[in-house]
């Protein structure tokens, strides 16, 4: 369930690049990530509110600042999922 979660964030992350970037895509893949962090227990304090903030940019019309702050939340996630998978490998022992 995890490795799937994982793709679906590795792919998400491929398709916020640049080319692909619009400032509410980047907050979806950002808001995606997160809920994989919430299911395993480990979203990070400020992911939320970075999210929120680039929800605020976004209707202000401030559209990069937006998005890559969406990048910074979503890439947040993906570490915390990340340092999930590792903690648990580590007590798994």
């Amino acid at each position: 369930m995890y490795r799937k979660a994982l793709a679906g964030l590795a792919l998400g992350f491929i398709l916020s690049t640049p080319a692909f970037a619009s400032a509410e895509k980047a907050i979806e893949n950002a808001e995606s990530a997160r809920q994989a962090a919430i299911q395993v227990g480990y979203e990070w304090r400020d992911t939320a509110k970075l999210i929120k903030k680039a929800k605020e940019l976004a209707r202000a019309g401030k559209e990069q600042q937006a998005v890559d702050l969406a990048k910074k939340a979503e890439k947040q996630s993906l570490d915390a999922v990340a340092q999930y998978q590792s903690e648990k490998q580590r007590f798994s022992r």
